[in-house]
């Protein structure tokens, strides 16, 4: 996918999420959101979206590039001698 339609993917889960949190706030009988209220909620939910993306997106570049495997794991605690002297 192209990072256009990255863009539009992360817009229309967006709108399609902030427009059906708030058909669901209404079922339960509250009170309609202002303009402010669904902004809010919408940047809420971008963020929300754009921010599991880059994690997912470092998760399997890690995977692919073989990241933890280069670790360096000489300093610190070993789990393997915690029942050492």
């Amino acid at each position: 996918m192209t990072r256009v339609q990255l863009a539009f993917a992360a817009v229309a889960i967006t709108l399609v999420s902030t427009i059906g949190l708030n058909f669901a706030w209404t079922a339960i009988e509250g009170e309609p959101l202002p303009v402010h209220g669904l902004i809010a909620l919408s940047l809420g939910i971008f963020g929300t979206v754009a921010l599991a993306w880059g994690l997912m997106a470092l998760a399997f570049r890690s995977d692919r590039e073989g990241w933890d495997e280069r670790a360096d794991r000489t300093g610190g605690a070993d789990l393997r001698d915690r029942d050492g002297p």
